[in-house]
């Protein structure tokens, strides 16, 4: 747990057509980039991140985000190559919401062969 502590904060400006009100989706993609993010200079090559848990809680019910949404993250634990944060959005107002995210460490050749077997598809790609 030596990475315990570790902080990273990403910013995202609303788009011109932002529904009036700040979505989970939204909010889920922006907390989960910036844990990728924070990962990512402590991966090997050929290895990758992907999400295996994440709790969001809304914090702040009000009709929108206001103006630029900001996302902080924090590396809580890691537990083999599962990592654990903390991660919260802020608008101009406050604190909007509060998310614990779990990603695990996976070899990109390996998961990818997995998923193709799933798929029904060889889990080998060849070139003739």
């Amino acid at each position: 747990m030596s990475s315990m502590g570790k902080t990273a904060a990403l910013r995202d400006a609303p788009p011109a057509a932002a529904p009036a009100v700040l979505a989970s989706s939204r909010l889920c993609e922006l907390m989960e980039l910036a844990a990728a993010r924070l990962m990512r200079p402590r991966l090997r090559t050929g290895e990758s991140s992907v999400a295996v848990e994440l709790k969001l809680r809304h914090v702040d019910f009000r009709s929108g985000a206001q103006g630029t949404v900001r996302v902080a993250v924090s590396e809580h634990a890691v537990d083999g190559r599962l990592h654990r944060f903390i991660v919260n959005a802020f608008d101009e107002r406050g604190l909007v919401a509060v998310c614990e995210h779990v990603r695990a460490v996976v070899n990109g050749r390996r998961f990818l062969a997995m998923t193709r077997r799933r798929a029904g598809k060889p889990s080998m790609l060849l070139e003739v």
